[in-house]
């Protein structure tokens, strides 16, 4: 599908998107953007205008159709929330095979050119070229190349690689229309029991500044393009920090705290993100407790109504004039089945509805995420509690990212080169190896106790007992057995330990509470190690405390791996070579004393950097 092009008489093709017959100047691909926007605005009317100021959820047909009927996720028809409520920003949840999903973005941007200045629409995604599934924060990568969480690249120390793997996204991205990236993740990961570490790059603040300007070259470019995919960092000032671990998503975690006086630690990596043209900031949900700044209380409201912080810190101190977009839902409370989700107004549940949004406004915010109220707005500019020139600052910011994307001059893509970019068998094969890489050994213990030997790699060719782990897996590398006796190594797949809930809406997607295993779950492995040698992997989404493990297997850690690649690591045919993207505690009270906002401990288990190392032959290598 391409878009009807007119000619001018001089020549000049253009898309005559308000349908007059004549090229307007925010349609000449000739001029500059900011001529282009001063034009646009000058046409629209105000509805339009704060249509651009909402950025929900939407969901695909799972024929490519757009969806006439409200879904498990979004809240209206895409007719009524493009053409009626003028919105042309959409989050987009699960998609299907890269056709169908090219498909799908074609039909929405078709219905887009009904509207009265043809606006294009914008589709933003969570990350999903990685495993965790978990509807609130990214998506398993299913028909796009599978990578290791951001965790995993953190463990790999390698800036071209994931500037490599960044921009693999972006081709993967951009063939199915999707232009902005809710990502990356620029938080630090010194709480150990948060439940969103998976999607940060550790607990460093080097390390996450590096590694995160190369993501976001990798995806944007050095300026945006119609190539580019445009990224909103997040998240402003710096999460992590939360108070005992808990996740801001819900009442119960809302709290961030600086026990520790970091937070300018936590507020480092962003502006080198600024510097490299990052496209939007994301404040995160938390409410500052006790936070000073030059001396000055900060107000105890969460990050994104706080005019602090995102009017005086961002666009004052750190002179930051892009889009500003808040996390979802800030204004109104989420509804879905017999759940809710309460809205995340920390500090101001008290406020209604249009006082919340004014308050968002007053920030400095200028996209509301996970809203489509629109007749909120509305109403408060017939009050006159909201300008219209403050509407237009905002437009005027979101309307020239969707220029400098190309999407006025043809948002339209081909199903063909979708299918052809989309999980490309070399893009497969990189992010597979990326997966074993990152492999991190812990302990690498003698299988017979003799010191100074060592378990892995293991040989091919072994009876192979295994826990969570595929039986095609262990097929190619040796004889799958049922029992420990039979065996000659048990290979066990944990996940970090996590503590059940599911009372609030997306809750049981989140991992929280607890570090430690069940003690009843250590006994049995135990056993097993008693009838073989055991290799323990632990899927460290969080910095499970492993201590128990240590006096009876040898213990690695991964970071997003396949069956299959964690096997090629084990048994060295890609020899892994990850090091701990943040410090592993010794105990859940030595968890439990240390300031949420402190990177490490002063006696980890495993301190930040380590990963054992060996090629094929055998053990080569020690502490990183």
């Amino acid at each position: 599908m391409r878009p009807t092009r007119c000619t001018t008489d001089d020549g000049v093709e253009f898309r005559d998107l308000n349908d007059n017959g004549s090229m307007e100047p925010y349609e000449d691909p000739r001029l500059e953007v900011e001529a282009r926007v001063d034009d646009l605005l000058t046409r629209m009317s105000l509805p339009e205008k704060v249509g651009l100021m909402f950025h929900t959820v939407i969901e695909a047909g799972a024929d490519g159709s757009v969806l006439e009927a409200p879904g498990a996720i979004s809240k209206s028809s895409a007719t009524d929330v493009v053409t009626r409520k003028h919105l042309s920003h959409f989050n987009v949840h699960a998609l299907g095979d890269a056709r169908t999903a090219a498909r799908w973005q074609n039909n929405l941007q078709a219905l887009a050119e009904t509207t009265p200045h043809g606006i294009p629409v914008t589709i933003s995604t969570d990350p999903r070229h990685a495993f965790i599934e978990n509807a609130g924060v990214s998506f398993s990568a299913k028909a796009f190349s599978q990578w290791p969480e951001p965790l995993g690249l953190a463990a790999l120390r390698d800036a071209r690689l994931v500037r490599r793997f960044a921009d693999i996204a972006r081709q993967e991205y951009v063939a199915v229309g999707i232009r902005a990236a809710l990502h990356p993740t620029v938080d630090l990961a010194t709480e150990p029991r948060w439940a969103r570490q998976a999607g940060t790059f550790g607990q460093d603040a080097t390390l996450t500044t590096e590694l995160g300007v190369a993501y976001l070259q990798g995806l944007q470019g050095d300026s945006l393009t119609s190539t580019s995919v445009a990224c909103t960092t997040k998240h402003f000032p710096g999460g992590g920090p939360q108070q005992r671990g808990e996740d801001a998503h819900f009442p119960y975690g809302r709290e961030q705290v600086y026990p520790g006086g970091r937070f300018a630690d936590h507020l480092s990596p962003f502006p080198a993100m600024i510097e490299a043209g990052t496209a939007a900031i994301m404040p995160y949900y938390g409410m500052p407790v006790g936070l000073e700044i030059d001396g000055a209380a900060v107000d105890e409201v969460g990050f994104g109504y706080n005019r602090q912080i995102i009017t005086g810190l961002l666009r004052g101190t750190l002179g930051y004039d892009g889009v500003v977009l808040t996390d979802w839902e800030l204004v109104n409370d989420n509804h879905v089945g017999d759940q809710v989700l309460p809205a995340r107004a920390w500090g101001v549940e008290h406020l209604d509805p249009s006082a919340r949004m004014e308050l968002i406004l007053a920030a400095g915010a200028d996209q509301f995420g996970g809203e489509e109220c629109v007749e909120v707005l509305l109403e408060l500019v017939a009050q006159g509690r909201v300008t219209e020139n403050r509407i237009d600052e905002s437009a005027r910011r979101l309307l020239g990212v969707k220029f400098r994307l190309g999407l006025f001059d043809d948002p339209y893509v081909d199903e063909d080169a979708a299918e052809a970019t989309v999980g490309r068998r070399d893009f497969r094969d990189e992010g597979y190896l990326a997966q074993a890489q990152s492999v991190t050994v812990l302990v690498n213990a003698a299988a017979d106790g003799e010191p100074g030997e060592a378990m892995l790699p293991l040989p091919n060719g072994l009876r192979v007992y295994a826990e969570n782990v595929s039986v095609t897996s262990v097929e190619r590398h040796g004889k799958l057995v049922d029992r420990p006796e039979d065996a000659d190594v048990a290979v066990v797949r944990l996940a970090a330990p996590f503590e059940p809930r599911s009372d609030l809406f997306l809750e049981s997607w989140f991992h929280q509470g607890s570090l430690d295993f069940p003690p009843g779950l250590v006994a049995r492995l135990e056993r097993v190690a008693r009838q073989c040698p055991l290799v323990v992997d632990v899927v460290l989404d969080r910095p499970a405390v492993v201590t128990p493990l240590l006096p009876f297997a040898s213990v690695v850690g991964s970071f997003g791996a396949s069956d299959e690649a964690l096997l090629d690591a084990l048994f060295g045919t890609i020899p892994p070579r990850g090091r701990l993207p943040f410090d592993l505690p010794r105990s859940m009270e030595q968890v439990r004393r240390h300031p949420e906002d402190v990177a490490g401990y002063d006696d980890p288990l495993f301190a930040f950097g380590h990963g054992l190392t060996f090629t094929p032959d055998g053990p080569s290598g020690g502490n990183g």
